[in-house]
């Protein structure tokens, strides 16, 4: 799947997302500001999340309850080493069965799993995106 969009799209874009991954772990790529956390806050309200909340850049996950199950939003920014994860038990997240979307997924290299879904995400313009699902 890949598919250029206006940011005023994102929840439908959310939604097609979510009806085409092959996996309820999603890896999302991007830089700083290509919407990323944005992206996961329409993800949320698709799966039917009363709080989408922001981004867990400080506590490194924050969890939800939705309509569809639990969800995991990890944000690994700020992480200096990937024993940080390990340490608080990111491994038993990832085997929980409920849905895990992780920001900055490449700083934590070696807990990434073949069969998880990567997310691209580029600046087109200021307000226009192209995802990419991988």
């Amino acid at each position: 799947m890949e598919v250029t969009y206006f940011l005023y799209e994102i929840e439908t874009v959310a939604r097609e997302l979510l009806e085409k991954t092959k996996s309820k772990t999603l890896l999302f790529y991007g830089e700083m500001g290509a919407g990323k956390t944005t992206l996961i806050k329409a993800l949320l309200k698709a799966l039917g999340a009363e709080d989408t909340g922001a981004s867990p850049t400080f506590s490194l996950v924050n969890v939800y309850e939705t309509e569809n199950g639990t969800v995991n939003h990890f944000d690994f920014y700020r992480i200096e080493d990937e024993s940080e994860a390990w340490d608080m038990g990111f491994e038993e997240y990832l085997e929980s069965g409920n849905w895990n979307f992780i920001e900055w997924p490449q700083k934590i290299e070696n807990f990434i799993e073949e069969e998880y879904q990567k997310v691209e995400i580029f600046i087109l313009k200021k307000d226009s995106r192209k995802l990419k699902l991988c």
